[in-house]
């Protein structure tokens, strides 16, 4: 039993040495992070950077990232100047990276940290816990990457190296426990923060998941992983894992946007209440989005509704032979636009509604669903 413990042990070790060596030569340059070599020489990452690179990387690719990154920090530099920002300004800048519950919290804890915390944020996970849009990921990460403390940092990545390095066969959700248990074994006490970045990089660059050619799946880069000579799986027997039980059907909801204009450059836009779909953003007026294949008639804008009430009193507008679809995580929207135009003069919105330029329209808070709407009806 003794050897074989020392032999796991060994095996961990090994790996860790390996993976480092690997990554101080092979690491991704990307505009957030400290590169290894600066880090040994005493240089020390950005907290503000770190934080604001992972809550933008949720749900999200590096290359969409990038861009983003550079206009935020450009914009506001520091975490005190994103805490002094107008949060509608923020919710614009964010506009087409979706999710946009992480915009609000982002705002939301850039205040606390300015306020509560006079600018620097607290180095542990129990604090870092605490604050708007920060879970568990999140706070492992930043701990070990911004301050080098020991944590647990396990991603989509990180999961998939560690099944595949473990042999985990309990497919995923349930195999999350086993996958952060191998990764609590594996990460070491010093240069936590690059060994987590490591496992990122690898499973982006090398163990990357498998992409299916009819019956075959394709292997991951065993030949060139630091890892192999440790590992517990190889080719085929990797390509399978994680294991993911079969994926649901996406649905299809329904829906109605209205396009409001009133002949001289103005449209009419709703604000969406913080909490729901969509919170905290501009959207174009209309019905609700109803699920699966129902008939129009179960998604109509109720008469009763202040946009039914709005519609009623101007007439149905002109149906467009396009629709606007656009897919998110669990469902798929296919919207019906109608354009109304308003000849005579403006009428009293409801509260949650407003004119704005149509000239405006890209500097304000569209979600994606929405610019596509816009582009179909011509006015973007």
């Amino acid at each position: 039993m003794a050897k074989h413990q020392s032999q796991d042990h060994a095996r961990y070790q090994n790996a860790q040495s390996a993976l480092l060596d690997w990554y101080d030569r092979h690491h991704r340059d990307l505009p957030w992070r400290m590169p290894p070599d600066a880090l040994k020489k005493g240089g020390r990452p950005n907290p503000y950077h770190v934080w604001l690179s992972e809550i933008m990387l949720q749900q999200t690719t590096v290359p969409t990232v990038k861009s983003y990154f550079a206009a935020f920090t450009q914009r506001w530099p520091k975490v005190t100047d994103l805490a002094a920002a107008h949060r509608d300004d923020v919710m614009a800048a964010w506009a087409g990276l979706g999710y946009y519950a992480r915009a609000r919290n982002l705002h939301k804890t850039a205040q606390i940290i300015a306020q509560d915390y006079d600018g620097v944020f607290p180095k542990g996970e129990k604090g870092l816990l605490e604050l708007p849009g920060i879970g568990a990921y999140t706070a492992a990460a930043i701990a070990a990457i911004a301050f080098g403390q020991k944590a647990v940092v396990v991603d989509g990545n990180i999961e998939r190296v560690v099944a595949r390095w473990a042999d985990l066969q309990t497919p995923l959700p349930k195999v999350k426990p086993d996958i952060y248990q191998v990764m609590s074994g594996l990460t070491p006490s010093l240069r936590a923060g690059d060994f987590a970045q490591a496992m990122m990089d690898l499973g982006a660059t090398v163990c990357t998941a498998s992409r299916r050619s009819g019956e075959q799946l394709s292997p991951p880069s065993c030949l060139i992983c630091p890892l192999q000579p440790t590992c517990a799986t190889t080719g085929d027997a990797a390509a399978v894992l994680p294991r993911k039980l079969p994926k649901k059907k996406r649905p299809d909801r329904h829906g109605i946007a209205l396009i409001i204009t009133d002949g001289q450059g103005n449209i009419v836009l709703e604000r969406r209440p913080d909490q729901g779909m969509l919170g905290g953003l501009d959207v174009f007026p209309g019905s609700s989005w109803a699920d699966g294949s129902a008939a129009i008639s179960d998604y109509p804008i109720m008469p009763e509704s202040p946009i039914g009430q709005f519609r009623s009193l101007h007439g149905s507008g002109q149906k467009l032979n396009q629709q606007a679809e656009h897919i998110f995580t669990h469902f798929r929207v296919i919207l019906d636009i109608e354009k109304i135009e308003i000849l005579d003069a403006k009428p009293q919105l409801p509260a949650s509604m407003r004119w704005v330029a149509i000239a405006d329209l890209p500097d304000l808070a569209l979600p994606t669903v929405m610019v596509k709407t816009a582009r179909l009806a011509g006015i973007m």
